[in-house]
């Protein structure tokens, strides 16, 4: 039987296919145990394929999960921002053969604002189960804590690099906010926060509440929303700390 064949059989239910696990990752190096479910680490123990973003920190991930199977007996496959769409396609040869698959993100939950999402993608497009599990996911905890607008938000990613549009985009985020009433959440690389920082208190309106979301669920945590004006009279310590920004105008 050819591919296409396959799955034609597959899309009509005559033969099975995995299911696509979604395992979500701590946010930092700590006790997993605080931040896991029992249930997601009983999953997790079934599986020996996994589709990862980056090798070696997946292995010490499932090491420090504590799994029964030794980890030299799995199968890992590298789906990174790299990854080429024939590659993606070819991670799902386990489940056509009725293998569960995992998808572990370096960080977080898979697929969001992660490269997972490709195969989660191409997954329903062959319609094999897809199986989100819980965990934690900094954007939406940081919106739980901020304080601004949960029911009316949305996750810009990173913003632009090249200051000038950067800016920009700034004033074009504060006024939508306001506009819409919309929570507008975005990330940078840790090394650039402060940078991210000074752009944001010197071109937002004064009363433009800006929450700061730094480590979560680490030790040093970090969660404060106050207003432009305020957060000009003191600068947070952000500096190469995974951090998440949300900004909304009222």
């Amino acid at each position: 039987m050819d591919f296409k064949g396959f799955i034609l059989l597959l899309e009509k239910k005559l033969i099975m296919s995995g299911k696509l696990y979604l395992i979500p990752n701590t946010l930092g190096e700590y006790n997993i145990d605080q931040v896991i479910p029992a249930h997601v680490k009983n999953i997790v123990n079934t599986l020996d394929y996994f589709v990862v973003e980056n090798e070696r920190t997946a292995r010490r991930y499932l090491s420090r999960m504590g799994i029964s199977k030794p980890i030299d007996q799995l199968f890992f496959t590298v789906l990174d921002e790299h990854s080429r769409n024939e590659e993606v396609e070819s991670m799902l040869a386990p489940l056509f053969k009725n293998f569960d698959v995992g998808i572990i993100s370096e960080a977080g939950v898979p697929a969001v604002a992660d490269p997972g999402s490709a195969l989660v993608n191409l997954a329903h497009k062959h319609q094999i189960q897809v199986i989100p599990l819980v965990g934690p996911s900094s954007i939406i905890l940081s919106l739980m804590a901020s304080g601004l607008n949960g029911q009316n938000f949305a996750f810009r990613g990173y913003l632009k690099i090249k200051k000038e549009e950067r800016l920009k985009q700034i004033r074009m985020l504060e006024k939508c906010s306001q506009v819409e009433k919309q929570t507008q959440i975005f990330i940078e690389t840790p090394y650039r926060n402060e940078q991210l920082f000074d752009d944001l208190v010197s071109n937002c309106q004064p009363e433009t509440l800006l929450c700061i979301a730094a480590d979560i669920t680490l030790s040093t945590e970090f969660i404060s929303t106050k207003a432009i004006k305020e957060w000009k009279k003191k600068k947070p310590d952000i500096k190469k700390r995974p951090a998440i920004f949300l900004l909304q105008r009222y």
